[in-house]
């Protein structure tokens, strides 16, 4: 398949989104609602549908997740460092565990899941979700821990109940269980979910592209060029290094994986920001960047890997 014919109809609706958001043919609260049927009711539905249906056996890999997570704790350390040392100088953990995040934490959901299925098929959706369920618990819980000590309101028992309740995160392991106990969904049931999850990817990337008007390109340009580029293209690069040459996947499995590391930092990093009140700024910023930029980065990483 063309890179141009994947790429262009996922575009197409991030624009559609952002126009219809921009020009206030949508409003804010129109969004909001629109939100919530993509996040709580169609997401869910399609991560439990297939989660439950996948083929485990040939989803799960140790080498996978180490090809993957090595080089994601890898660069958050590197970004730890970078703002340690070059760009907030002098400043609380905190602050410099929020940069970490915003270099390293990736859209998997709402961007590399669409690519990867228009890319690469269906069929590797089971491997997506045995990386992404992982991803924001081990990557939130870091930046957390690192940032405990200067955040004395904050609340582990809160944390964890928000973790578990997550909607991505509930949908997949509650899909996985049900794949794990052997059940087999009722037909009915299971067509009744299919409708509900046939919306959801055009859905997610349509929200994408609405709540992209609320983010602006702020002051704190470089800081956010500067995750910007590690988020696209370093750790793109670690992971295909350690998946090609360390651990010699098979090319399927690296394509998902790299794929999933190219895609742009993903908006709940800048809500991570807010809550601690560090860099919200930049990761906003890096937001939009890494969003307008992924489709170079993509592009070129179909044409090296397809």
């Amino acid at each position: 398949m063309h890179i141009f014919s994947i790429i262009f109809p996922l575009i197409f609706i991030v624009l559609s989104g952002y126009i219809s958001s921009r020009s206030t043919f949508l409003s804010k609260e129109h969004i909001a609602g629109l939100s919530k049927f993509t996040f709580y009711i169609s997401v869910p539905a399609f991560l439990f549908l297939n989660m439950a249906q996948a083929d485990l056996q040939n989803s799960v890999s140790i080498a996978g997740f180490l090809s993957f997570y090595i080089p994601v704790l890898a660069i958050y350390a590197l970004g730890y460092v970078i703002d340690r040392y070059l760009i907030s100088k002098q400043s609380a953990p905190s602050r410099h565990a929020v940069f970490a995040l915003g270099s390293s934490y990736s859209n998997t959901v709402l961007v590399g899941l669409p690519i990867i299925i228009a890319a690469l098929g269906q069929q590797m959706v089971g491997i997506v979700f045995m990386i992404i369920t992982f991803h924001s618990a081990l990557l939130f819980t870091l930046t957390f821990l690192l940032s405990a000590k200067s955040q004395q309101t904050f609340s582990w028992r809160a944390f964890a109940k928000n973790m578990l309740l997550n909607p991505v995160v509930l949908s997949i392991s509650s899909g996985l269980a049900v794949n794990l106990l052997g059940f087999t969904l009722f037909d009915d049931f299971a067509n009744g979910l299919s409708l509900l999850a046939k919306p959801a990817i055009a859905c997610a990337l349509f929200v994408l592209g609405a709540n992209l008007a609320f983010y602006k390109v702020a002051d704190n340009l470089q800081a956010s060029l500067i995750a910007t580029i590690i988020k696209l293209l370093v750790l793109p690069c670690g992971v295909y290094f350690f998946a090609g040459s360390v651990f010699n996947l098979e090319q399927s499995l690296l394509n998902v994986l790299v794929l999933l590391s190219a895609s742009p930092l993903g908006v709940n990093a800048y809500l991570i920001a807010n809550q601690i009140k560090q860099h919200q700024a930049t990761l906003a910023s890096s937001v939009v960047l890494s969003t307008v930029l992924s489709v170079v980065s993509f592009s070129a990483w179909l044409n090296i890997l397809l």
